[in-house]
């Protein structure tokens, strides 16, 4: 979903979270004795060696070491860490996921909306080039365009989404991944309808905003550029099919065991417990493993669906009150709380 950026995500990782905690037991967690913990172990040592601080060192080794039973999953996590509430529920549950579409190396006739390289110029943190600027042309010509879709509000939901696959027409799979962005503030659009007075917020989808869109091409175009914030991608080219994209650590991320964060609040890498209720509620650990521009606040996570058509058709609609849980070791939890 983004680019890695290792050294500033590291320190997020050993920061411990300077907000409101709460320590419970693994018996307050709705769900927790009837998880798969042993698929939850294999997600967490996709990321856990790159969480360099003391006491998470030994925490990766052991992990490593854990037979990947569910019994002795359930143990390890049970053994070395304590849940821990940050924040004050009802938290705000979304979804993502990693689209395929259809491409073309060259612009077409039917494929003229390019997605584009990071130019060499961005620095990060810069404040480049507006949504709108980009889009009117300003960097047509530069050789900077990965490929061509056929659709805008693809292009913008890739963008969104920060990861993807495109088939060519050649036949060719490219994977593409975040690059970067332009330093604008991310605006949603979907929050501008429901401003607009076009959409009240139980109408507003990624469903019913592709279709809107769609129908209306013109202000459809207008509505999308009053997001600034555009994002540029980079290709992927040694990531096996059967991995997901690559998250915020620079790692392949697992569905349904992967979600996005704020790392003001969750160090990435930790063990998320997520009780996500409204439509198909969710009792699942799940793994600090990502960011994104949206994600902000203490009790915020964004799950990760999967890939492909059947993965966005869920990712979209979800928009759901619950609990999220952090699982930190011990000591750690316990020097969040207040003195006396």
């Amino acid at each position: 979903m983004r680019l890695p950026r290792i050294i500033c995500l590291l320190a997020a990782v050993m920061a411990a979270p300077a907000a409101q905690a709460q320590v419970l037991e693994f018996e307050q967690l709705d769900g927790w004795y009837d998880d798969n913990h042993a698929d939850a172990l294999v997600a967490f040592l996709k990321t856990c060696d790159l969480i360099d601080a003391p006491d998470w060192r030994p925490i990766c080794a052991l992990a490593a070491d854990t037979p990947q039973d569910d019994a002795s999953a359930r143990s390890f996590f049970e053994l070395l860490f304590k849940p821990v509430l940050i924040g004050t529920p009802p938290a705000l549950f979304t979804g993502y996921f990693e689209p395929e579409l259809e491409g073309s190396p060259v612009r077409t006739g039917r494929f003229a909306y390019p997605i584009y390289r990071r130019p060499p110029e961005l620095r990060d943190g810069q404040s480049y080039h507006t949504r709108a600027s980009i889009e009117g042309g300003i960097l047509a010509g530069r050789g900077l365009e990965i490929a061509w879709l056929d659709d805008p509000i693809d292009v913008y939901f890739l963008q969104v989404q920060g990861s993807g696959r495109i088939r060519m027409t050649d036949g060719n799979v490219i994977r593409v991944g975040y690059a970067g962005a332009n330093g604008q503030a991310y605006r949603s659009i979907g929050h501008e309808m429901v401003r607009r007075g076009s959409h009240t917020m139980d109408q507003v989808s990624a469903q019913e905003i592709r279709a809107w869109v769609q129908r209306n091409p013109t202000a459809g175009r207008e509505l999308m550029n009053t997001n600034p914030s555009f994002v540029f991608f980079r290709k992927i080219g040694d990531l096996a099919a059967d991995q997901g994209p690559i998250g915020a650590m620079g790692r392949s991320i697992s569905t349904m065991r992967s979600v996005a964060i704020d790392p003001k609040f969750t160090p990435l890498g930790a063990p998320v417990w997520i009780e996500k209720d409204g439509r198909n509620p969710i009792r699942r650990l799940m793994m600090a493993q990502d960011t994104g521009g949206a994600i902000k606040g203490m009790q915020r996570a964004d799950i990760f669906y999967g890939t492909g058509f059947n993965a966005g058709d869920s990712a979209g609609t979800v928009k759901d009150p619950g609990r999220m849980v952090l699982l930190l070791p011990i000591d750690r939890a316990y020097a969040l709380l207040p003195e006396g």
